[in-house]
C-alpha cells in the first residue's frame, strides 16, 4: 500500500500498534513523536527512518540527538528534531502526508489535528479529547477542508462500520458497547476503598495509565458519548450505554426501519486502526486472531445497564454536551486534571468525578462558539486552578 504518514505518539500503545501495521502494509513513516521515551523513539527512528521528529521538550531533544548520534545510523538518516506544540504541528503538517494518525493522549492532541485539517490532511483520530473539548471546531474545519476524520476508538470504529451499511447513514439509536471496566458491579460505597493498583488492571485492554483510570470511573465512555455526537451528528438521547463484559461486539446501530447492524471480533487495536489507514480498501490480514463463535470468550455475550448512580461520570459528560459552549472543555480538563492527581496519589478514587461536577457546576460564561485561543485557556486555567487546590 502506498501511503505516507505521521503518527502523533508513537510510544505510546496506539502508536506501537500503528507501527505494527505500517511494518505490516510497508507505510512510508514520515514523521513521530513522543513526550519523554525518548529510548523507544530512538529504536522507531532506526527502523522508520521519519524525515521529522518531535519530543516535548528541548532537553528530550538533545537527549534523542546524542542518542541517535551513538546507534547505527548514517548521518543523512538523522531526522530534523523539532520540541514542544510547534514540533507536534510540524508533524502534523509535513509534505507528502496521506494521513495522520492522531493517537496523544489529552487536550495537547486538540492543535496538531487542527493543523493537519487544516492541511487537508485526513486524520486517523485515536485521540478523544480532541473531539470532546473541541469538537465543533474540528468537524467544522474538517468539513470545510474536505478532510475525512476516521474513527480509532473500536467503539466509533464499529460504529462508523456499521453506518456504512445504512441509506444516507440515518439511524435512530447507537448502543455504544462498555466492557465496565475493573470495577463493574461494584457500588459507590466499595468504590470509596479503590487503589491506584486496582484502577490500573483493566479486566481487557492493555492501554496507558490515563486511559485505563478513564475506563476505572467510566469516564472513557462520557468522553465516549461526546465524540459519538460530534462525529455521527446526534443528540446523546440518541445514545445508550451498554455493558458488554465480553468486549466482542464492540458497539451496535439500531437504523430506522428497526433492523440493528453489530460490528464484532476479538479485542485487538491494529484492526481499527488498519481499516482508518486503509479505508476505503481492505486488504487481507495475516496476523489476527481468526473469530471463532463456539470460543468460551464468544459463546455467551451479555449485557447490562450502565449504572451512572454509582457511575456518575456517564451523566456528567451528558450533561456537557447538552450543555455545548466550554462545558465540554472543562469536563475533560477537570477529568485530566483530577486523573492526575490520583495517579500522584493526591486524591482517592471518588474524588476524581466529584472534581468534575464541582467544576461543571461553577459559574462560567456562555460561549457558544469557542475558537481554539479560548478553549487553550480554559482548559489550563481548569487545569491549573485544581492542581493549586492538591499540589
Amino acid at each position: 500500500m502506498h501511503k505516507t504518514i505521521s503518527i502523533l505518539g508513537s510510544t505510546g500503545s496506539i502508536g506501537r500498534q500503528t507501527l505494527e501495521v505500517a511494518r505490516e502494509l510497508n507505510l512510508a513513516v514520515e514523521a513521530l513523536t513522543c513526550n519523554r521515551n525518548v529510548a523507544l523513539l530512538a529504536e522507531q527512528i532506526q527502523e522508520f527512518r521519519p524525515a521529522a521528529v518531535s519530543v516535548g521538550t528541548a532537553e528530550a531533544a538533545s537527549e534523542l540527538l546524542t542518542l541517535l548520534q551513538t546507534k547505527d545510523i548514517k548521518k543523512t538518516d538523522i531526522p530534523e528534531i523539532f520540541s514542544g506544540e510547534e514540533g507536534l504541528v510540524t508533524a502534523a503538517t509535513m509534505p507528502g502526508l496521506d494521513l495522520v494518525m492522531a493517537a496523544i493522549v489529552g487536550f495537547s492532541g486538540l492543535k496538531p489535528v487542527l493543523a493537519a485539517l487544516d492541511a487537508g490532511y485526513d486524520v486517523a483520530l485515536a485521540n478523544k479529547e480532541t473531539l470532546v473539548a473541541g469538537g465543533s471546531l474540528v468537524m467544522d474545519l474538517a468539513h470545510r477542508k474536505k478532510a475525512k476524520i476516521l474513527p480509532v476508538d473500536s467503539e466509533h470504529s464499529a460504529i462508523w462500520q456499521c453506518l456504512n451499511g445504512a441509506p444516507d447513514q440515518k439511524f435512530s439509536r447507537i448502543f455504544l458497547t462498555a466492557s465496565g471496566g475493573p470495577f463493574r458491579g461494584y457500588s459507590g460505597a466499595e468504590l470509596k476503598n479503590v487503589t491506584l493498583a486496582m484502577a490500573l488492571k483493566h479486566p481487557t485492554w492493555d492501554m496507558g495509565a490515563k486511559i485505563s483510570i478513564d475506563s476505572a470511573t467510566m469516564m472513557n465512555k462520557g468522553l465516549e458519548i461526546i465524540e459519538a455526537c460530534h462525529l455521527f451528528s446526534c443528540p446523546p438521547e440518541q445514545i445508550e450505554v451498554a455493558v458488554h463484559p465480553q468486549s466482542i461486539i464492540h458497539s451496535m446501530v439500531e437504523l430506522e426501519d428497526g433492523s440493528v447492524l453489530a460490528q464484532l471480533g476479538f479485542p485487538d487495536m491494529r484492526l481499527p486502526i488498519r481499516l482508518a489507514i486503509t479505508w476505503p480498501e481492505r486488504p487481507p490480514a495475516s496476523y489476527h486472531e481468526p473469530f471463532d463463535p463456539f470460543s468460551p470468550q464468544a459463546s455467551q455475550l451479555t449485557f447490562e445497564r450502565a449504572d451512572e448512580g454509582a457511575f456518575p461520570a456517564l451523566g456528567l459528560a451528558r450533561a456537557a454536551i447538552t450543555e455545548g459552549g466550554l462545558a465540554p472543555c472543562i469536563l475533560n480538563a477537570a477529568n485530566e486534571a483530577a486523573v492526575k492527581l490520583f495517579l500522584d496519589e493526591k486524591i482517592s478514587f471518588p474524588r476524581i468525578w466529584q472534581i468534575v461536577a464541582e467544576e461543571m457546576a461553577a459559574k462560567r460564561a456562555n460561549i457558544t462558539n469557542p475558537d481554539y485561543e479560548i478553549l487553550n485557556f480554559t482548559h489550563h486555567d481548569t487545569m491549573d486552578r485544581i492542581w493549586k487546590k492538591y499540589l
